[in-house]
């Protein structure tokens, strides 16, 4: 699809969702929209499945939902469903597909309790498949049905929602050369929900430039064999940065089975995060997200009730955690394997270091991870200095980017890519000071591909580049107290050029001599005028 068709596409749909949400804030709408984008995506993939797979017979002039329709819709549909969870791990009856829900519409045939049959009807569908229960049941509970914001009646809020499902329906999402766009689209839309949250949307999204930059470096110098790739995210918002580290290794040409872990608190956003990555081919199979509390519910270890094993460590870890939050630091929490070996608890207002141990004790021995967190857990004292201490002594801190300010959505502070690795040949820290590298572009800042072209070359290469990085010997860390600060170790000061006095002096001279000429100029004109 050419690039400009792409874009008015995507412009087009949200100035229409804009227009059909009201009053209700953007944050909150998304979630109805996304949700119905995603019902389509199932119902369409559901309808290939059928075709490709010869589940039904499709006469000569009858559609693939009529078929269904005729084929499944009487005694033996519960054989039908059955057969279908069993591959795609859930199912959709004939009276539930995106096309009978819109014939429903343009019939007038929709009544207001029709919208929670169908979701009803698909968490009942979902419980099919143990396989796959986790991944499909209650994926569209969270979606308030019953908000005023939709509509004073029930009525009025049936006849919002099939706005928005007729919006969705209208949208070719087939571009010119055939591809797909609905998965390009919904991430687009969650980057303009975003955008329009503010503070909130800073909760689910990571910009798509900085989920480049982690993700090239957890990638760096992966060469699979056969092998699975594991990576993880621990505070996975709607999923975008596992994601991109996928599409990484896909560009590198490593397409071996990439397994996707990830764990959320907020559950209407880890309900995202499950459509996301289904919406982007992921199947169920390849994915495991936990909707819990990362530093309260740690990923679970060892073999569950199913006898399956989820790993303790992955190959990546990548993470953009909510920046200094509070958490319950009391002290049995030292008696927990990911924070036992420092000493000191993170503190209870700030739990950044808390993140930090959390993912590091799940990166396997030859991983990388890299988290963005705040400046302050370059320099601040007390307990996360005494952690901080402990990771370079094991010398697990491999490097430290800073970035420019102004790059997330909700909040302007600057931040730093903290890198790790829990093998490493050398003890020194390579520091980036990439803060003044970027393009300013409406109310955010962005890098652009060069500024992370010159990040990930500077990364690579591990030199000097002057006013830009340095390689800090574990002697120089020590000498500064184990304080991080970037600016100790990047000179980025720029000197002034020098004045000349003379030629100050020559220009003051001439200043005064047009001024005395002025004023004789004024005074002439006075007298001439009597004044």
């Amino acid at each position: 699809m050419a690039e400009n068709t792409a874009q008015e596409m995507e412009s087009k749909l949200w100035a229409m969702a804009n227009e059909l949400r009201g009053n209700m804030d953007a944050n909150e709408f998304k979630n109805y929209i996304l949700a119905f984008m995603f019902y389509r995506y199932l119902s369409e993939h559901q309808e290939q499945y059928l075709v490709s797979n010869n589940v039904i017979d499709v006469p000569a002039g009858m559609t693939v939902n009529e078929a269904y329709q005729a084929e499944a819709g009487g005694d033996d549909l519960a054989d039908y469903l059955e057969d279908i969870s069993s591959s795609l791990g859930y199912a959709i009856a004939p009276n539930d597909t995106w096309v009978t829900l819109n014939e429903k519409i343009d019939n007038a045939e929709v009544i207001p309790s029709d919208y929670q049959t169908l979701f009803d009807n698909f968490n009942k569908n979902a419980e099919l498949n143990p396989e796959s229960r986790e991944d499909f049941q209650g994926l569209f509970n969270d979606i308030n049905l019953g908000d005023s914001r939709l509509g004073a009646t029930t009525t009025a809020r049936a006849k919002s929602l099939n706005g928005i499902v007729k919006l969705i329906d209208g949208v070719d999402y087939a571009g010119q050369d055939g591809h797909d766009m609905l998965a390009v689209i919904y991430e687009y839309l969650i980057g303009q929900f975003a955008a329009s949250a503010g503070k909130k949307g800073g909760e689910f999204y990571t910009p798509h430039e900085v989920s480049q930059v982690l993700a090239k470096i957890v990638t760096n110098g992966v060469n699979l064999t056969d092998q699975t790739f594991a990576v993880y995210d621990p505070t996975m918002g709607s999923g975008s940065l596992l994601l991109t580290v996928g599409n990484e290794l896909a560009q590198k040409n490593q397409t071996e089975v990439v397994k996707y872990y990830g764990q959320e608190l907020n559950t209407t956003t880890y309900n995202m995060a499950r459509m996301n990555l289904m919406m982007h081919g992921v199947a169920y199979n390849n994915m495991k997200l936990n909707n819990a509390d990362t530093l309260e519910s740690d990923w679970p270890d060892g073999p569950d009730e199913k006898g399956i094993d989820h790993p303790r460590s992955f190959n990546a870890v990548v993470a953009n955690p909510p920046y200094s939050a509070k958490w319950d630091n009391n002290e049995s929490k030292l008696k927990d394997p990911r924070f036992s070996d420092y000493g000191k608890l993170a503190p209870a207002s700030k739990a950044d270091y808390a993140f930090i141990l959390h993912s590091l004790y799940h990166l396997n021995n030859e991983g990388t991870m890299a988290i963005v967190l705040p400046h302050g857990v370059l320099f601040r004292g007390a307990a996360e200095a005494k952690i901080r201490k402990t990771l370079i002594e094991q010398n697990y801190l491999d490097t430290v980017i800073g970035l420019p300010a102004n790059l997330f959505y909700g909040t302007s502070i600057p931040t730093t890519i903290l890198v790790f690795k829990k093998n490493r040949q050398t003890k020194d820290i390579l520091f980036i000071d990439a803060s003044k590298e970027f393009e300013k572009d409406k109310n955010q800042n962005r890098l652009t591909d060069a500024n992370i072209d010159k990040i990930i070359t500077t990364y690579e290469k591990r030199q000097d580049v002057d006013k830009y990085a340095h390689v800090a010997e574990l002697d120089e860390i020590k000498e500064n107290d184990f304080n991080l600060n970037i600016p100790r170790y990047v000179d980025t000061f720029e000197e002034e050029e020098p004045v000349d006095l003379q030629e100050v002096k020559k220009l003051l001279a001439q200043d005064d001599q047009e001024i005395k000429q002025l004023e004789a100029e004024i005074e002439e004109q006075l007298k001439l005028l009597g004044v």
